[in-house]
């Protein structure tokens, strides 16, 4: 065998070797489509800490962005909402702007019809305005929240009751 009929075989076998590769790897791609909410939030930004105080029901997971601080007083954060989580009753003295991410959430101001949130959706909740926003009964809900800070921080107030959650 000379050296180009080897140099012939070792080109095809790596061709074909290539090929197989591409193939299992699309493969694995087709069965990986239908991945979770959680790790496509993973791909941006972490599900970050898992919150323990009494301001929400349910299991929440928050990670800040950004914190409010002397030079920047606004907070960004991502909340993760698992379904059926919510906030309580809240306001913001300078209101806050939400950005839906992902799932289906809803958001509800004192006295005002729930909205349901999708991807993409956003709200600018007004200044000392109490509303509560949370995932919807049966799919989790991603946020990012944007609150400044420069006149004082959240009033949380009571319970999302689950006659209100459901209306």
């Amino acid at each position: 065998m000379n050296g180009k009929n080897l140099l012939a075989i070792i080109l095809i076998g790596t061709l074909i070797f290539s090929c197989k590769q591409i193939e299992e790897k699309n493969k694995a791609t087709d069965s990986t489509e239908q991945v979770d909410s959680t790790i496509r939030q993973e791909l941006i930004f972490p599900k970050g800490e898992k919150v323990t105080n009494n301001n929400f029901i349910g299991d929440v997971w928050v990670h800040m962005q950004v914190r409010a601080d002397s030079v920047n007083q606004n907070s960004v954060g991502t909340v993760t909402f698992d379904p059926a989580a919510r906030s309580n009753w809240h306001s913001h003295p300078n209101g806050q702007i939400i950005m839906a991410l992902d799932g289906e959430g809803y958001y509800q101001e004192k006295g005002s019809a729930k909205k349901i949130l999708y991807k993409g959706d956003v709200v600018k909740c007004p200044a000392n305005t109490p509303h509560w926003h949370g995932a919807s009964a049966d799919k989790e809900f991603i946020q990012v929240a944007i609150t400044s800070r420069i006149d004082g921080p959240t009033q949380w107030l009571e319970a999302v009751t689950e006659e209100e959650y459901a209306k």
